[in-house]
């Protein structure tokens, strides 16, 4: 009996007990990483590595050369086009085309005709390349976008801004009047001057003022000088029949 208890309570070959007691000999961590001081953080700020950016594939962008063969005859025939209408007409401006269906284009353009304003087409890149070689070169800033050209051989910018009343999606960003560059707020106040006609007869009017008054001041002093030798004459005829009364009494 004592033999079986022994067998049963020594361990088998192989066998492990359930639990194990294990002691650690770790520590608290009493250290922590010392901060890096501000002139070595400029410094590895400045050192740090910057790749390059890598560029666009070979190909991938049309080289100038492909540019220039582009420039067929009919882009030049356009800027021919377009020279000529900046040589012929003295009113040119730029309108942004804010998505603007082709019915109120058809009658914006039907409205402008009547005060004999011409709507034109040109693709961007053939505006900003005669642009870009003419005393126009100003202009090219205001093409930002699809925009439509409004010209005409007379400026009259009044009938322009009374008929883009009627369009909001027609965006007025400037004009060339006359050779001069004008902003929208100037084009305004440029509709609001007088006509050429009024100017003219103000002028003439004025004219005619300084003349008539000149006139009457060099005409004063000779036309009081007449008059007090008429007196003169009057009194010397009425004191002759006096004295000759006088006499012959």
């Amino acid at each position: 009996m004592a033999a079986t208890l022994c067998a049963k309570l020594l361990p088998k070959h192989g066998w492990l007990p359930l639990t194990q007691s294990v002691r650690h000999g770790s520590k608290a961590v009493t250290r922590h990483r010392k901060p890096i001081p501000f002139l070595k953080q400029k410094l590895l700020a400045v050192t740090q590595y910057v790749p390059p950016v890598r560029g666009a594939p070979p190909g991938a962008y049309p080289s100038k050369s492909q540019e220039d063969q582009e420039e067929n005859g009919f882009m030049r025939l356009q800027k021919n086009h377009l020279r000529k209408v900046f040589e012929d007409c003295r009113m040119i401006a730029v309108v942004q085309n804010n998505n603007c269906n082709a019915e109120d284009m058809l009658i914006l353009r039907h409205r402008l005709h009547k005060h004999g304003i011409s709507v034109k087409f040109f693709p961007k890149k053939v505006t900003l390349s005669f642009l870009s070689n003419s005393s126009y070169c100003n202009m090219a800033p205001l093409f930002i976008g699809p925009s439509v050209l409004f010209v005409s051989k007379e400026p009259k910018v009044r009938e322009m801004l009374s008929t883009l009343r009627a369009s909001p999606q027609m965006v007025l960003l400037g004009a060339c009047v006359d050779d001069m560059l004008l902003s929208v707020q100037s084009l305004v106040k440029y509709s609001k001057l007088p006509s050429m006609t009024v100017v003219q007869g103000e002028l003439v009017s004025g004219l005619t003022m300084l003349t008539s008054c000149t006139a009457s001041m060099l005409q004063r002093h000779p036309a009081h000088l007449s008059v007090l030798l008429q007196q003169y004459v009057k009194q010397q005829s009425d004191a002759e029949p006096a004295a000759k009364a006088e006499e012959a009494t």
